[in-house]
């Protein structure tokens, strides 16, 4: 039996991790700022523990991880899901809408990690999973605040892994397209009151089809949730994982975009070295 941490765990990929996991007879510590929502969604599990935890409180992480510490004297997986879009053009976000989304997304997740590791380091062996996006591998009108915390995602966690790989623990990134939850919702969404004009044609045509798109995704999210409870039985697991045919083809087009810019540029990118 593992136990398993998962971060927003309430709703969305979490709570169906969560599902999933008890499902398989894993014990599951099942974060949220609301505790009782869990206990309203899963009710009393002998395998459930609800914790309260807002991911920008280190405090309250290095506090969550110690109870699930004393109540299952362990912990196995790591699931870094809490987080949130924001949706806008690069000027039209605030500052302060840009350090809320870094403060949950970037910061929350590190908070939460380094909180989780000693626990890890001292059985010599865990999983951590971040997720991540398509948008942590390439950038998207309207989405670039966002891609930009999954980015420091990617960055955190190919580091991570080489870090903790000798230790016995092995770090991935969980890249999902558009998968049918509510991540277009208000609930997890938030969208730039300020509109440029200028920007019309690019991040203001990403927020009427982001409005059209909600809940007409192509990604199934209980096949994501199955995929990951089975993931964390695999021996030498990817430090990325795409999820999702939408993810699969944009992943395809940059790695071409970039094979050909190697190519063209090629000559002036090794000409700035020092001469033999």
């Amino acid at each position: 039996m593992r136990t398993w941490f998962i971060t927003g765990a309430s709703r969305g990929f979490g709570a169906l991790i969560t599902e999933q996991a008890l499902a398989k007879g894993d014990a599951v510590v099942a974060t949220a700022r609301n505790p009782k929502a869990i206990t309203d969604k899963f009710g009393d599990h002998p395998n459930l523990l609800p914790v309260a935890l807002d991911v920008t409180n280190e405090a309250q992480a290095h506090a969550a991880a110690k109870a699930a510490v004393e109540r299952f004297g362990r912990i196995d997986v790591l699931v870094n899901n809490a987080g949130y879009g924001l949706l806008g053009a690069v000027e039209e976000a605030s500052a302060s809408e840009i350090e809320a989304l870094y403060r949950t997304n970037v910061f929350g997740l590190l908070a939460v990690t380094r909180a989780v590791l000693p626990h890890m380091r001292r059985q010599r062996s865990g999983r951590i999973l971040n997720m991540s996006s398509v948008g942590g591998y390439t950038g998207f009108q309207g989405w670039g605040v966002y891609a930009s915390t999954k980015f420091a995602v990617e960055g955190l966690t190919e580091s991570l892994a080489m870090e903790l790989r000798p230790l016995g623990i092995h770090v991935t990134a969980i890249e999902p397209g558009f998968f049918r939850t509510d991540f277009l919702d208000e609930s997890s969404l938030a969208v730039s009151p300020a509109r440029i004009a200028d920007y019309h044609e690019t991040s203001g045509a990403m927020r009427d089809f982001a409005a059209g798109a909600n809940h007409a995704q192509p990604g199934d999210p209980q096949k994501l949730a199955e995929v990951l409870v089975a993931f964390v039985d695999t021996p030498n697991p990817p430090v990325r994982l795409p999820l999702g045919s939408d993810t699969v083809a944009r992943i395809t087009a940059k790695n071409a975009e970039t094979d050909a810019l190697l190519r063209d540029w090629h000559d002036i990118s090794v000409s700035t070295d020092f001469s033999a």
